[in-house]
């Protein structure tokens, strides 16, 4: 699975790309892009065994192979990967992750529902933000309340 980000030629008649990472910091131009799954895999701290079960499970269905076999992934692959490594970090589950890419497959007909699931991931991660906050705040209470009896006469 890639998804498409390229410059429109004429932006008054061509939707936006949906750009799902950051700016793009590549180790090669487009066009000489080509890496094999060893340098995804330090590229993107993914192991090969998750690239290739990422490829198995649909969330990443369209990796290209050389005549030998082998996989060879693009920019827009790393592109994919980072923004996936981003959602597994939100903690969506893989299920709703596999479904947000088969709707990208899917086409410009699906960014209502997709734009739904991750505002819906986005409620999930502030709620669980709010959560380690207040966390924070009982450590700190504990600590400052320790600080405080280690310095008493």
């Amino acid at each position: 699975m890639t998804v498409m980000q390229s410059a429109p030629a004429d932006t008054a008649r061509t939707p936006p790309a949906d750009i799902c990472a950051a700016p793009p910091r590549h180790p090669r131009p487009d066009g000489q892009d080509s890496y094999t799954i060893s340098e995804v895999v330090t590229f993107t701290g993914l192991t090969a065994h998750t690239l290739r079960w990422y490829e198995r499970i649909g969330l990443m269905p369209h990796v290209d192979r050389s005549h030998t076999g082998q996989r060879r992934y693009t920019n827009r692959d790393l592109d994919w990967l980072d923004f996936v490594t981003k959602l597994r970090l939100t903690g969506m589950p893989v299920a709703d992750m596999v479904r947000y890419a088969e709707l990208v497959r899917q086409g410009e007909t699906t960014y209502a529902e997709r734009r739904e699931l991750l505002e819906s991931t986005r409620r999930d991660v502030l709620a669980r933000i709010a959560e380690l906050h207040d966390t924070l705040g009982v450590l700190d209470r504990k600590i400052g309340f320790y600080s405080a009896e280690a310095t008493a006469p």
